[in-house]
This record gives C-alpha cells, structure tokens and sequence, in this order.
C-alpha cells in the first residue's frame, strides 16, 4: 500500500505531465481530468508553481515554464 505522500507525488507528477502535454489548461480542466476537488489540484499547482515548473499567464490558466538554457 502507498502511502499518502506517494500517492500525492505521483499525482502532482501526473498532473504537470498532463499540463506539459496539453501546453495550457484551466484549473477545471484539471478537476475534470483527475476527478478531485478543486481545491486538492490548486493545492497541487501551488507546489508545482512554487518549484518553478509550471506558472498562470491569467487568472484560472496554467502552463508549464520553459527551461532557461545556461550559458
């Protein structure tokens, strides 16, 4: 049996991955994709965002951020 965190990190990996392939979504998008709560996906975006990988270029959108390339 998987424990909550995993299941969470496998979650949050599935989503950005979803987010990445579609190039930009809409938090309902995401609740109707994966079938959880609101709340639960803005939970999930917030730790995507906070680790820089995926951004809100308007109010409800998500995409994912282009990798810089080092010099």
């Amino acid at each position: 049996m998987r424990t909550s965190t995993d299941r969470m990190l496998i979650r949050i990996k599935s989503i950005y991955l979803y987010i990445r392939k579609e190039g930009t979504v809409t938090t309902q998008q995401l609740v109707d994709e994966f079938g959880i709560t609101q709340r639960t996906i803005q939970r999930d975006l917030n730790v995507l965002e906070y680790n820089n990988l995926v951004h809100s270029p308007s109010r409800g959108k998500w995409t994912t951020k282009q990798k810089v390339k080092a010099s």
